[in-house]
This record gives C-alpha cells, sequence and structure tokens, in this order.
C-alpha cells in the first residue's frame, strides 16, 4: 500500500469516526435536551401578561410571554405551601413537607435530600444552580453552584459558590448553622449579576459533551422591591389599575381572618393601607403615617406596585439577554425552558399583602414551558398540577423515571398532548404552617383545590411551641389576647367566583359539596401523609373544630 493510499484510508477513517461521533452527538440531544428551570421569587400569575390580570394591559413580561406563545400555559399550578423554603423544598423533593421536613423558612435541605439534582445528575447531565437557593445547606448535589446566602441582597450581592476562593468567609445561616464558604461579592443588581453568572457558566464552564440541566433563580421581585436605577422612570406617570377587593373585600374570608366581630380584622394579615396597624405597605413605602384611608391606601398601593413591576421588568429584560444567547448559540430550540416563580403574591387583593395565604393569588404558581420539538405553540391546560409534580416531569423529560420517594407525578403527557391522561388527579393539598408570624400574622391554615371549588380550614394554632418574646413580635397581645386565632371553614365557587368574594361555607344549599370536600380532603390528607402525629396542639384544634 504506497503513501497516497494509506493518506486516503486514515482520512476516510477519520471521516468515518466524526460521522459515527456526530450521528452519536445528535441522538443524545434528541433524547436529552438541554433543560432550564428559571424561577424567580414572588413572581405572580398577575405580574405576568400571558395570564390576562388587569397588569396584561401594561404588557410586564414581553420575554417571558414568548413561552406562552410558543409553548404551553398551565392555568392550574399550584404550590403546597406558598412561602419561598418549603417550595423550594417541594421542587427538589417532588415531596410535600410532612415527608422532606421542610415546614417554614428555619426548614433545610441537606445534599443527601437534593433528589432532583442527583436523579438528573445520574441521567448524564451537567447540573448546576445559580442565584437564589434559600435551603441552608450548600446544595452540593449540583456539579456547579453559586448561590446567595440566605435571601441576599438586592444591590452588589455576595453569593457563595462550589469554586475554592483564596479565603474563605462565614456566614450563619440559621440559628446553630454556620459556616465557611466561598463567598465572592459582585457590583451590580442582583438580577444582572446572576445572569452574568449564568452566562459565564453556559458560555466557559460547563461541560459541552453532556446535555445541561440548568436551575437560574432571581431574588426578584421579593420585598423589599429594589430595582435596578435605569428603571426608576418605568412606569412613573402610569396609574396601576387596582384591584375591586382592596375596597371591597364583600364575603370573603371568615371569623378564621377577621376573628369574631372583626376583633382581629386590624391584626391579621398585613394590608396595603391604615387597616393593619402592625404592618401594611403604607409602612414599607414611607407614605406620611398621618395622611388618612384612603389616600394612604391609594399612594401605598402605586408604589407598591410601580416598585414590584419594575422589579419583575428587570427579571424580564434579563431572560432576553439568556435567550438572546441561547438564540445565538442554536441552543434554543434543543433546550426545555421552564419558567415559574416559587409561589404567588398578593398584589392588594383582599387588601392584602405577601404570600402564605391558600387565597388564589397566593397559592397559583405562573408556569410556562417552551420546547417546539414536543409542545404545540399557543396551548394551555386546566390540568391540576402542584410543584412535588415539577421534578417528576423533569426527570422524565430527561429520559428518566422518578424515584419511588417523589410524591408528585410527571405531567410529560400533558405537556406533549395537551390532554390529561386517565386518572390524572382532581385536587391539590395545600398546607401553611407558619402561625401568626413576621408580622405579616396568617393563621395556620390547610385545604383543598379542586377546578370547582375551594375549601380552607383556618384550625387557629401553631404547630410548635414559640417563645413569649416571639408571639409578642408576631402580634398585637392587646388585640387577640393569646397565641390562638379562632376556627373557620372558608368555601369557594371557583368556576362563579374566581375573585373569592363569597365565603359560601354553611350557606344552605352546599351541605353535599362540603360533605364531600371534606371527605376528599381526609384521603386526600392521607395520601400526602400529612397525619399530624407530631403535632398534638393541631391534631386537638382539628378534631375539635372538623365539624364546626
Amino acid at each position: 500500500m504506497n503513501i497516497l493510499t494509506r493518506l486516503t484510508l486514515a482520512i476516510l477513517i477519520a471521516a468515518s469516526i466524526a460521522s459515527c461521533s456526530q450521528v452519536k452527538e445528535e441522538k443524545t440531544e434528541a433524547t436529552q435536551p438541554n433543560i432550564i428551570f428559571i424561577m424567580s421569587d414572588d413572581h405572580t400569575t398577575q405580574g405576568i401578561g400571558a395570564y390576562g390580570s388587569r397588569l396584561a394591559s401594561l404588557n410586564p413580561t414581553p420575554t417571558i410571554d414568548r413561552l406562552a406563545k410558543e409553548g404551553m400555559m398551565f392555568k392550574n399550578a399550584f404550590c403546597t405551601n406558598s412561602i419561598c423554603t418549603p417550595s423550594r423544598a417541594s421542587i427538589m423533593t417532588g415531596q410535600y413537607g410532612q415527608v422532606n421536613g421542610v415546614y417554614d423558612l428555619s426548614g433545610a435541605l441537606d445534599s443527601a435530600h437534593q433528589t432532583l439534582a442527583i436523579e438528573m445528575g445520574k441521567l448524564g447531565y451537567n447540573t448546576a444552580i445559580i442565584g437564589k437557593w434559600h435551603l441552608k445547606h450548600a446544595p452540593e448535589a449540583f456539579d456547579y453552584y453559586n448561590v446567595l446566602p440566605g435571601q441576599g441582597d438586592y444591590f452588589d450581592p455576595t453569593l457563595y459558590s462550589s469554586e475554592e476562593v483564596a479565603e474563605k468567609t462565614l456566614f450563619k445561616f440559621e440559628e446553630g448553622m454556620e459556616r465557611e464558604v466561598n463567598a465572592t461579592k459582585y457590583d451590580g443588581h442582583s438580577t444582572d449579576v446572576i445572569t452574568d453568572l449564568t452566562l459565564e457558566w453556559l458560555k466557559n464552564k460547563r461541560d459541552k459533551s453532556k446535555p445541561f440541566f440548568l436551575m437560574h433563580h432571581y431574588k426578584a421581585p421579593h420585598d423589599f422591591f429594589e430595582h435596578a436605577l435605569r428603571y426608576e422612570d418605568y412606569l412613573a406617570d402610569v396609574d396601576i389599575p387596582e384591584p375591586a377587593s382592596l375596597w371591597n373585600n364583600e364575603n370573603n374570608g371568615s371569623i378564621g381572618t377577621r376573628g369574631i366581630n372583626d376583633q382581629l380584622i386590624d391584626t391579621i394579615g398585613s394590608s396595603i393601607g391604615h387597616r393593619n396597624i402592625i404592618r401594611n405597605m403604607g409602612m414599607h413605602m414611607e407614605i406620611d403615617p398621618s395622611i388618612p384611608d384612603p389616600e394612604y391606601k391609594r399612594l401605598a398601593y402605586q408604589k407598591y406596585l410601580k416598585k414590584y413591576l419594575r422589579c419583575v421588568k428587570g427579571v424580564d429584560d434579563n431572560v432576553k439577554r439568556l435567550f438572546d444567547y441561547l438564540d445565538a448559540e442554536g441552543l434554543m430550540d434543543n433546550t426545555i425552558i421552564i419558567y415559574t416563580g416559587d409561589q404567588g403574591f398578593m398584589l392588594g387583593e383582599h387588601d392584602y399583602i405577601d404570600k402564605r395565604w391558600m387565597y388564589e393569588e397566593s397559592m397559583r404558581m405562573p408556569f410556562l414551558v417552551r420546547y417546539p420539538k414536543t409542545i404545540a405553540a399557543r396551548t394551555q391546560t386546566d390540568a391540576i398540577v402542584n410543584n412535588t409534580d415539577f421534578a417528576p416531569t423533569i426527570i422524565e423529560l430527561a429520559g428518566g423515571t422518578a424515584p419511588e420517594s417523589m410524591q408528585g407525578s410527571s405531567f410529560k403527557s400533558i405537556l406533549e398532548t395537551g390532554q390529561e391522561p386517565e386518572g390524572w388527579q382532581q385536587e391539590t393539598y395545600y398546607r401553611y404552617w407558619m402561625h401568626m408570624a413576621h408580622k405579616h400574622n396568617n393563621p395556620a391554615h390547610f385545604g383543598i383545590r379542586t377546578k370547582d371549588y375551594k375549601l380552607i380550614f383556618f384550625y387557629g394554632v401553631d404547630y410548635k411551641e414559640r417563645s413569649n418574646e416571639a408571639q409578642a413580635w408576631a402580634h398585637n397581645p392587646a388585640s387577640m389576647g393569646d397565641f390562638q386565632t379562632p376556627a373557620a371553614w372558608e368555601l369557594y365557587d371557583m368556576k362563579n367566583d374566581p375573585k373569592e368574594m363569597n365565603n359560601i361555607y354553611g350557606q344552605p344549599g352546599y351541605e353535599e359539596i362540603t360533605a364531600d370536600l371534606k371527605a376528599r380532603l381526609i384521603k386526600l390528607r392521607e395520601k400526602v401523609k400529612e397525619n399530624d402525629a407530631d403535632f398534638p396542639m393541631v391534631q386537638k384544634a382539628v378534631q375539635e373544630n372538623w365539624d364546626n
């Protein structure tokens, strides 16, 4: 064999190997798409244009709306507990609070229980999380992390990373939980910084021989709503539409949320205006307290919404930066893109701020998914899903099967067909464990949400003893007398009363519906293993007030 023949043969062999390699790479892409899970903190459906709320005319999220136009929008996605840490724990574990052990903001999730990251790693993914984490232990189950310690700062944030730095920093993550971490302080607004770090990882730090699973988490628009300075004039001359229930709450609520003879109306549920004397948005917005309602309330609402939507604008603009990179690199159509918030948020509805409530604006999560290879554009579903279902779905989309430890169910087939599979869940469970905490003063409650009805039980006690000092910080003793609030039920017809303005519990004609929902709630609590066996105070309150 002469030199020319050998050279020709070598070229052919090399070309053949390259061709096989290319075929293998294309096969990997086809079976294992990249996945980006984008989550903002407290970004409620009212603040996303695609959901058509009263704020949609302001066009707050043109980039995020692209996911609805080119993919699927979920209209009945719910959290199982509308507070940051428990919601994130449910997303990572696929489990409810009494199983994963994360009931409130003091909860933590160690690396052995960061199940979603573990399972994605087993499937061959290069895994990363960047931004807000809020689960105390480092996210060490990921190949790479660069996350805020706790809530983190809006400006010039410090993040800690899996990458070594010259000198470690000591952080206190929780009472009794301190450790030294690889911390770096960055200049700028957190939303910009988190996007910068994500783009840097995508460009230079990921293993490009593997598909990637990236959790990209913004701090914004969590209160206390500090937006980048470039948005100071955004919406400055706009009158933000108000919800009707800001001014007239009609028959929403019960003695569980107002007290007997409305004795607790100035205490329960932080407000926009002067109603709540302990915590209201006028205080946060530094409105002159000598101004009476309704002017005080109106000024507080306008300033509140503009600050919130300026934070949302920063998120949307930075999501565009991410999408622009994916488009430029040819990654957009081979990447499943999910956008959500860790829960909903009250934007003045029922004169409430913050989250925590089982009311719709707080319990509902935005959930948008784009993947043109298998998800049709401009599709919507009213199938009921919750945040324990996210991890099983992501795992199945990656080609795997969720471990038995996960309580949620994959809705991959809903994404691909737009139809609910036979036997799909027709209800979801909700549980707010904390009681009269953080001066927001929301009473503990649980309940069931179907497509037609919502039944809520305010049982009125905390699941654990708290110090007198903590109780005094959380509520107004002169108004309440003690740390227990009245137990009460609320029932809402979600088809005819979607704004939850009329509590029909106990009204004539709803006896059978109420009995059926209570029976379903008992079975649902058994199914998700919420038996309160370790909390005798709760068990006693539930037993004594169940038939009220």
